[in-house]
This record gives C-alpha cells, sequence and structure tokens, in this order.
C-alpha cells in the first residue's frame, strides 16, 4: 500500500490556490490542508479546511506535523495604484517576513519541500524581443512587489541550507484561465462590448502561463526529485503578442477585435505622459521566458495550449454573463 502524501497549500481561496486544491483534493492517495483566511471559501469535499485571521503568515501553532509538502500561494499580489506611503514596506510584511515565519514553522514541524509561487517580476519588468529570461540569471527586480519576492526567495534558500528542508521556487509569468480576474478579465470585458482599442500594431512578444499548466508544474513539483533547491520558469511555451492575443481572445469570445494600428512608439508616450509607464511596457514592450531548464530537469511539457486554454477561458466569462 502506498504512502497517503498530506500537502498545505496557503492562499487557497485564491485563482492559483484553488486550482490546486481542486486538483490534489481529486486523488486519493493525498490529504489536503487548505488555509483560507474568511468563512464562506468553497472547498472540495476531500480538503480540509484550516481557517486563520487575517494576519494568516502571523499565526502560530498551524497543523503542518505530518505535512509532507507545503505549496506557498499566498501573498501581498502586484496591485497597479499602491496607495501605500511606503509600498515595499507593505509587501516585505507579507512577502519576505511573513513566508520566512511560515517556511520556519514548516521546518520545525518536519515538513520535507517548500514549493513558493515567486514571480517572474524577480527576473525583470521585461526583455529584448527574442531575448527571454531563464531560470537561473541574476535577479532585477525593480517594483517593490518583485524586490520583496526576490528577498522572499533569497531567505528561504538560506532557510533551506540551515535546516535541510528543501525548497522549490516557481516564477510564473501571466497567469489566465478560466475564472481569471484583473487585466485579463477588463480584456475580455472590453472585447465583448466591441470597444474599440488603440492596439493593432504591437508586434512585441509576451509568455503567458495557463492556469492548468501552472498547477501542472506544482504537481511535478510536489514529488520530483531533481526539483529539490530549484528554481524554474514557467510558461505555456509558446508567446504571443498583445494585438494577436487580443484577435484570438476575440475569435474564442466570437466578438472580432475591433484593433485600431497605433504605433507602440505613440502609445508608449502617451502612458509616460500620463504617468502610467509601466502600462505602456505592459502593453508594448516583449517579457519572454525561456522554459528549457524546467523541460529538461523535470520532463516536463505545458499541458495544454494556448488555443486550448484561451477558448476555455472565455467559455467561462461567457458562462457568467448568462
Amino acid at each position: 500500500m502506498s504512502h497517503k502524501k498530506t500537502f498545505f497549500v496557503t492562499g487557497a481561496s485564491g485563482f492559483v490556490g484553488a486550482a490546486l486544491v481542486k486538483r490534489l483534493a481529486s486523488a486519493e492517495d493525498c490529504q489536503v490542508l487548505a488555509l483560507v483566511r474568511r468563512d464562506g471559501v468553497e472547498l472540495p469535499p476531500a480538503a480540509t479546511r484550516v481557517r486563520v485571521g487575517e494576519d494568516y503568515l502571523g499565526a502560530e501553532n498551524l497543523p503542518l506535523e505530518g505535512v509532507d509538502v507545503l505549496v506557498h500561494c499566498a501573498a501581498r499580489v502586484h496591485v497597479m495604484s499602491d496607495a501605500s506611503s511606503d509600498p515595499l514596506l507593505e509587501y516585505r510584511k507579507v512577502n519576505v517576513e511573513g513566508t520566512l515565519r511560515l517556511a520556519e514553522q514548516a521546518a520545525r514541524a518536519g515538513v520535507k519541500r517548500f514549493i513558493f509561487i515567486s514571480s517572474i517580476k524577480v527576473n525583470g519588468e521585461g526583455t529584448r524581443k527574442g531575448e527571454p529570461y531563464k531560470a537561473d540569471d541574476l535577479p532585477a527586480p525593480t517594483t517593490p512587489y518583485g524586490i520583496s519576492k526576490m528577498e522572499a526567495e533569497q531567505a528561504l534558500r538560506l532557510l533551506a541550507q540551515r535546516t535541510g528542508m528543501e525548497v522549490v521556487i516557481i516564477r510564473p509569468t501571466l497567469v489566465y484561465g478560466p475564472g481569471v480576474k484583473a487585466n485579463f478579465h477588463s480584456m475580455m470585458v472590453w472585447l465583448n462590448r466591441g470597444i474599440p482599442l488603440p492596439l493593432g500594431a504591437i508586434n512585441s512578444q509576451r509568455s503567458l502561463v495557463a492556469l492548468d499548466n501552472l498547477v501542472d508544474l506544482i504537481v511535478t513539483c510536489l514529488h520530483h526529485p531533481a526539483a529539490a533547491n530549484q528554481t524554474f520558469l514557467v510558461s505555456d511555451g509558446e508567446d504571443i503578442s498583445t494585438t494577436e492575443l487580443l484577435t484570438r481572445i476575440g475569435v474564442a469570445l466570437d466578438k472580432p477585435a475591433r484593433l485600431v494600428p497605433v504605433p507602440a512608439v505613440l502609445l508608449r508616450w502617451c502612458a509616460r505622459m500620463i504617468g502610467r509607464k509601466g502600462m505602456g511596457q505592459r502593453l508594448c514592450g516583449s517579457l519572454q521566458v525561456d522554459i528549457q531548464k524546467t523541460r529538461d530537469l523535470l520532463g516536463w511539457t505545458p499541458s495544454t495550449t494556448l488555443a486550448v486554454a484561451l477558448r476555455q477561458t472565455a467559455e467561462r466569462f461567457q458562462g457568467k454573463l448568462k
């Protein structure tokens, strides 16, 4: 009889965490503990709810005894307009100090492996077209969020050396899929309403990752011996321009994209003039990642394609409108 593995997932009500809990809870040989901060969070019947307060990363005495792997999805996430007077301090409280407190508890409890869901923003905000980031590049974050994730990674590596608990770091690109929120959801709203967008002449390339692909990689890292103490980048393995992405989402929605071919240089200039330089970079700039290390070391390949994932995302969006 095989040993039943126990997994502890933080951020279990979030986009990635919820999908991971659902996937793990469907396996008969898994026991899943799902950390949530509020009542009313729907979890699979097979998952065990671990309820904590708002200061969840400061919680002591979490039920970590007997846990094989802890997957840390919870974080203070990147936001477009942070109202804090010191954003880096706020990010550090949760993403660095909170993560380290959690990891220390895990190590004391004998957790064998700690998987940290980091961010591609540790590498930076953008690449030259055709010069993707690689997993072992020197970090170069420029935002408070990216800096906090880098510092958390550094602290976890030192903890691994000191305690022997294995640490796995995964840096996703933009994650999308059924139920996605934020900017990706906004794009679908604009396209569904037939709003003309000045994004018909963007030829930069960006790497995205479908939710199913990210979850599949996390599951691979739960048990793969070669994942120990490694850093992985993850994407769909297919890069796409903003113009092509909008066009393909429009096709999936059966709402042809109304794209006006405004030159990228003009869009960047306009973004700078209104104090939204970062938005100009995200819309017009390239951000590509090389997942060859992930493929080679783990024997992993994306489980779904960009085309399939976009269709599923569009179908869920349309289903919510009915």
